[in-house]
């Protein structure tokens, strides 16, 4: 698939390692093009391209910023009609301790709302970068999880073999609106991390009794 990652920081590096490894052709594009050709010249076959080529090319985003910037870096694309978008965001504070949006509306809502004519999906948002970029590979037999929200079926089929074609399990998480839920589980899933310094290594599933 030709995927192309918005964004060159921790998540964006993470993002591109994965895909490129299981096979994809990646492209990756940044505020900061320099950023992006470093990224890029780190993998094989990875592209640095400018913005209205990757928008041209791709069939699937992954936005790898923070969720203010989302849309903006969205737009500098151009159009995204019918373009499958993986929305990794999480609307946090200063702190990175509690939420700016909730119960009414999420981040991954937001986006959706800026573009209706593409088709949004909430997943990897409960994954630090850390996390990622080791791979899915959690040891003793754990794997890490993606829950997938999204109203599109066949973006969430898409978003779905993408995710476990690198390894990961995945939840179907259900509509899109339910990342009110998913983004204050990676509120907690940061607040574990960092505010009680059970580090990194760490991720959110869920488990079916036998």
């Amino acid at each position: 698939m030709k995927v192309t990652v918005i964004g060159a920081g921790n998540m964006g590096s993470a993002f591109v390692k994965q895909l490129a490894a299981a096979g994809h052709e990646v492209s990756v594009v940044a505020r900061d093009h320099a950023k992006a050709q470093a990224l890029a010249s780190r993998f094989a076959g990875v592209k640095a391209p400018e913005a209205a080529s990757a928008a041209r090319d791709s069939e699937l985003f992954v936005v790898a910023t923070a969720f203010p910037d989302a849309v903006p870096a969205l737009k500098a694309l151009g159009t995204l009609a019918g373009k499958v978008i993986i929305d990794i965001t999480n609307p946090l504070t200063a702190d990175y301790m509690g939420l700016t949006l909730g119960h009414t509306t999420s981040a991954g809502e937001e986006i959706a709302a800026a573009f209706p004519a593409a088709r949004v999906v909430k997943a990897f948002n409960t994954v630090f970068a850390q996390a990622l970029d080791g791979g899915a590979d959690f040891g003793k037999g754990q794997t890490l999880s993606v829950f997938v929200a999204t109203d599109d079926v066949e973006a969430k089929k898409t978003v779905t073999a993408l995710a476990e074609g690198m390894g990961f399990a995945t939840i179907d998480a259900g509509p899109l609106k339910n990342a009110r839920y998913l983004e204050p589980l990676a509120g907690l899933n940061i607040y574990l991390g960092y505010g009680a310094g059970l580090g990194t290594a760490i991720a959110p599933t869920w488990i079916h009794k036998a």
